[in-house]
């Protein structure tokens, strides 16, 4: 897919750690061009890449960028560091505190990726929350001990709720409002409506020490992260460039990375055209260099490319341009849920769960707790309301 201007072009090539002599150079020449910053500005700040292209400008030629620029992204660079410590520090913190109280826990996402792929806490945007996985019989324990330190729940919830929310969800959103941290606390990946179910105890067992900030906390395998960071940018249809990049700079820093197992495991999962998507927009976008093999499977799955086309149009279109085909309120995003998925037990699977198991959203109704049941035959009513202006606008 051939860049569709000279902004696009100059943001992917900066969406990297790293750039060769070849990379440099046409970003030079890019930046002879008649470059539209505000642009520039505003795709970069959405996508989550401005320390990225700030890096990268800074060090290719800070001369070529006009100065208001140069020193707005600078500005934008130093804040979101300072920011970023701030979070890393206080995941350690919990990190700590969960330890000293038996309970394992594993951060991905935020400060854990950027020290574990990045190198660099600075090259990632400003971490809007703290995402830590803990096992299921661990989330009430560890609630407890996030209330302790002046958290509280992102929902209010009647004890039924609570026990439903922890059966049917991945996740128990929290908040600290004198710091303004907020913190999901995970329990699996993806909740039951995604219907991606890994093996956690296995998952568990894969977990990896590696340095974050100074000190050691757990970090999953390269290979399990890489099928987490696609099926997490499916299940959101990769809207994001930065989670391209996080996929890219993984492959780029584990040239061990245990192929055979990844694929294997995403295949058994259901998860091979989540995986296989994640690897094509790495690779097509952003250059990640795949194995021989892996790259002629990729290539060769004609879902996966038709997926990337709906990916593209969606990245890169103008802040005041119409809503595209995979705006979070579409009904073409359940669509592109359906066809990232290669299995039609999948399918099936996670249209059931996606219509019938209510959510914190339909618990909004604060029905009584006697008829708290009532919330499943209201979920079907609520999505028909949703969804139906949407079908009806594209009816012949």
């Amino acid at each position: 897919m051939a860049s569709t201007c000279s902004e696009v072009e100059l943001l992917l090539l900066c969406a990297r750690t790293r750039v060769d002599s070849e990379i440099a150079g046409r970003v030079e020449t890019l930046l002879k061009e008649d470059i539209d910053w505000n642009y520039v500005l505003e795709i970069a700040g959405r996508h989550g890449v401005m320390p990225l292209l700030y890096w990268n400008l800074n060090a290719i030629c800070p001369e070529a960028v006009p100065k208001p620029i140069l020193d707005q992204l600078r500005e934008y660079f130093q804040r979101n560091a300072q920011i970023n410590m701030l979070m890393a520090g206080e995941l350690l913190k919990l990190l700590n505190l969960f330890k000293a109280n038996g309970i394992s826990a594993v951060p991905y996402k935020g400060p854990a990726l950027a020290a574990t792929i990045y190198g660099n806490l600075a090259l990632r945007p400003r971490f809007l929350d703290l995402d830590i996985l803990v096992r299921e019989q661990d989330v009430l324990k560890a609630k407890d001990l996030l209330l302790s330190q002046g958290y509280r729940p992102g929902y209010e919830l009647t004890p039924r709720q609570e026990m439903v929310l922890l059966q049917a969800s991945h996740e128990y959103p929290f908040v600290n409002d004198d710091n303004k941290v907020a913190v999901e606390l995970h329990w699996k990946i993806t909740s039951r409506h995604f219907s991606f179910s890994l093996d956690h105890e296995r998952l568990w067992k894969r977990v990896e020490p590696r340095r974050l900030a100074g000190e050691e906390v757990l970090t999953f395998s390269p290979e399990d992260l890489l099928l987490i960071l696609c099926v997490h940018g499916a299940k959101h249809c990769w809207r994001v460039l930065e989670w391209i990049c996080g996929v890219a700079e993984l492959i780029r820093t584990n040239e061990s990375l245990k192929w055979t197992q990844v694929i294997d495991q995403a295949k058994g999962t259901g998860s091979e055209r989540m995986l296989f998507l994640g690897l094509f927009l790495a690779s097509d976008l952003l250059g990640a260099s795949l194995p021989g093999d892996v790259a002629q499977r990729v290539k060769a799955d004609l879902a996966v490319r038709a997926l990337a086309v709906q990916v593209r149009e969606q990245l890169f279109r103008k802040a005041d341009s119409p809503p595209g085909p995979l705006d979070p309120k579409s009904f073409k995003k359940r669509l592109f849920h359906l066809r990232a998925r290669e299995r039609l037990q999948d399918r099936v699977r996670h249209c059931m769960h996606l219509v019938v198991s209510p959510t914190p959203w339909d618990w909004g109704l604060s029905l009584p707790a006697a008829l708290f049941l009532f919330n499943y035959v209201l979920r079907p009513i609520r999505l028909i309301g949703k969804f139906a202006p949407d079908l009806l606008r594209r009816s012949p």
